[in-house]
């Protein structure tokens, strides 16, 4: 009787915004909350405000959040599902980089898994991941009460130190021994999370993490050029 080996698998993990598409799917989704007259223009200014202080690390998840989405609050998530999905054909699917698509198919060739980690809500992360063909997703979990969106959070925040905590229990749940794992984002808030991998990389990164990856000699990878990959 032959039995089959196994070779260990790699795990290749994704940011989404900035690095698998080519803008903040959250800020882009409370853009067309507003043009849909489903949110008020307030909305977007006190959004604004918050993502600076996320391009300079000081962000406050849960009140980003909390502001965020408020415009889901008492909705059936059927309800929202539908309006995601127009978003999504609209604005999603023309943002995402060709050579996000490149890695990911290099990666499946590879006979890797890969996983998605987001610090924006599951009712977007999940439809976009489902998109690029990754079933795989942490994002930030939302509030159901009785069918219905509360407005709030549950879990810890997939954010900064959360995405590692968020990867350690999802890893725990495996049932899957890896040989190493890949790490990509774009942003300086995902530090925790390329130090915690084997093979760290930053794609189309921020100023400060551009500098942090060219101290520590990591693989900067510019999607938004041609020539994608400088050193």
């Amino acid at each position: 009787m032959n039995t089959k080996i196994t070779t260990p698998s790699y795990l290749a993990i994704f940011d989404l915004d900035e690095t698998l598409i080519a803008a903040d799917s959250a800020s882009l989704w409370n853009h067309f909350l507003v043009e849909k007259g489903l949110a008020p223009v307030s909305l977007l200014t006190h959004e604004h405000a918050m993502m600076t202080a996320y391009a300079k690390g000081t962000l406050d998840m849960t009140s980003y959040m909390t502001a965020t989405l408020e415009p889901l609050k008492g909705k059936k998530p059927h309800i929202i599902k539908q309006r995601v999905d127009d978003f999504i054909h609209e604005v999603i699917t023309p943002a995402i980089y060709p050579q996000a698509l490149d890695r990911i198919e290099w990666h499946r060739k590879r006979g890797d898994h890969i996983l998605i980690i987001s610090a924006t809500g599951e009712h977007l992360v999940k439809p976009i991941a489902a998109v690029l063909g990754i079933n795989n997703v942490i994002a930030i979990n939302l509030e159901q009460k009785e069918g219905i969106y509360t407005g709030k959070t549950t879990g810890i925040l997939s954010f900064k130190e959360g995405k590692v905590e968020r990867l350690k229990l999802w890893l725990q749940q495996q049932n899957h021994s890896y040989k190493g794992s890949y790490g990509y984002s774009d942003s300086i808030n995902d530090l925790p999370l390329l130090n915690f991998v084997n093979k760290p990389f930053a794609v189309n990164p921020d100023p400060m993490l551009a500098m942090h990856a060219q101290m520590q000699e990591w693989t900067i990878m510019d999607w938004r050029h041609a020539n994608n990959i400088l050193r």
